[in-house]
C-alpha cells in the first residue's frame, strides 16, 4: 500500500496594506482628488463674480447698448464693446488661418517624416518660439515687421482691386499696424502651441495602423489621410482650439500691432482694436464708469473663452464618439 501526500502548499502572502488601511487612503484620494476640481470652480466662480460686480456699473450705465453699440467715447462716458469683439474675433481667425496649416504640417514633418536626428533639434526650436516673451513678438512687429509689410499691403490692394469681394478686405492703403498685422503676430505666438500638442497626438497613433495601410499599398500621404488624421481628429480639435484661447487673451503683443482703433470694418489691413489691448491700454488711466466698462470687457472675454472651450470639448467628445 503505497501513502502518497500532496506538496506543501506555499504560505499565504500577507498584503501589503490591510483592507482597512486601503479603503481609508482610497476615500482620502478620492476626496482630495474631488475637493481639487471643486477649488478650480469655486475660482472660476469667484472671479466670475467678483469682476461682473466691479464691471456693474458700466452694464447699469449702458444696458444692452454696451454689448450692441459701435462706439466707444469715454469723454462722452458711452461706451459700446462691438468693436473690441469683432478685433478679438476676427485677429483669432486669422491666427488660426495662418497657424494650424503650418502648426499640422510641422507635427507632420516631425512624427512621421524627419529622421531622427532632425526631430530632437526641431521639436526643440519650435518649443524655444514658445518661450519667447509676447513683448518681444509685439516690439518685433511694431519695430520690424509693420514698416516692412505696409508695402506688402498695398502691392496687394492693387492687385486685388479688380476682384469685388476681395478688394474690400485689402483694401489700401496701410500704415503696417492693423488687423492683419495683428493676426500674423498671433499666429506666430499660436504656432508652437498647437504644434507641440498635436505631434504628442501624432506620436499616439499606433505603428501598426501605419503599417497596414503601408501593406495594403497606400502611399505616405493615403497613410496620413487613412490612419493619422482619422484617429488624430479629436486632439487636433483639442490643440486648435487652445491656440484659439491663446490668440483672443493676447494683450501686449496685439496692443504694440493691432492700431488701436475702436471700429468695424471689413478692410482687414486697416487699424483696429481688441478686448485685451484696450484694457491695456486704458486700464491706467481710467476711472469711474470708465474702469468699470474696462472690467466689462474683461467679462465678456472671460465668458467668450468660456464659451470657446466648452464648443472645444463638444467637439472634441463627438469626434471620440463618432471615431
Amino acid at each position: 500500500m503505497t501513502i502518497t501526500t500532496a506538496p506543501p502548499s506555499p504560505p499565504a502572502r500577507r498584503p501589503l496594506t490591510s483592507p482597512g488601511r486601503a479603503g481609508w487612503s482610497d476615500r482620502a484620494f478620492r476626496g482630495v482628488s474631488l475637493g481639487c476640481g471643486l477649488l478650480v470652480l469655486v475660482i472660476l466662480g469667484l472671479i466670475a463674480v467678483s469682476t461682473t460686480r466691479e464691471a456693474w456699473p458700466a452694464f447699469s450705465h449702458d444696458g444692452l447698448r454696451f454689448f450692441t453699440s459701435k462706439r466707444w467715447a469715454p469723454s462722452a462716458d458711452v461706451f459700446g464693446s462691438l468693436p473690441f469683439v469683432y478685433g478679438t474675433v476676427v485677429t483669432a481667425i486669422i491666427a488660426l488661418v495662418l497657424a494650424v496649416p503650418v502648426s499640422v504640417g510641422i507635427a507632420l514633418f516631425l512624427s512621421d517624416v524627419a529622421p531622427r536626428r532632425l526631430r530632437r533639434p526641431v521639436s526643440s526650436l519650435v518649443d524655444l518660439l514658445a518661450a519667447i516673451p509676447s513683448v518681444v513678438y509685439g516690439l518685433w512687429g511694431v519695430i520690424v515687421l509693420a514698416p516692412w509689410i505696409s508695402g506688402v499691403y498695398d502691392r496687394i490692394s492693387d492687385v486685388t482691386s479688380p476682384v469685388p469681394f476681395v478688394s474690400t478686405l485689402f483694401a489700401g492703403p496701410s500704415t503696417g499696424r492693423g488687423l492683419f498685422t495683428a493676426g500674423i503676430i498671433l499666429a506666430l505666438m499660436v504656432t508652437p502651441i498647437i504644434t507641440s500638442i498635436t505631434r504628442e497626438v501624432f506620436d499616439t497613433v499606433p505603428v501598426t495602423a501605419k503599417e497596414a495601410a503601408y501593406a495594403l499599398g497606400a502611399t505616405r500621404w493615403e497613410m496620413l489621410r487613412a490612419a493619422v488624421f482619422p484617429h488624430s481628429r479629436a486632439g487636433m480639435t483639442g490643440a486648435v482650439m487652445l491656440g484659439l484661447g491663446r490668440a483672443m487673451g493676447e494683450t501686449i503683443a496685439a496692443a504694440l500691432v493691432i492700431g488701436s482703433s475702436p471700429q468695424i470694418t471689413a478692410h482687414l489691413f486697416r487699424s483696429g482694436d481688441s478686448m485685451a489691448a484696450v484694457i491695456a491700454n486704458e486700464f491706467g488711466e481710467s476711472g469711474g464708469v470708465h474702469r468699470a466698462a474696462l472690467i466689462g470687457l474683461g467679462v465678456e472675454l472671460f465668458a467668450l473663452t468660456i464659451v470657446v472651450n466648452v464648443v472645444a470639448r463638444t467637439i472634441i467628445a463627438r469626434g471620440r464618439r463618432n471615431g
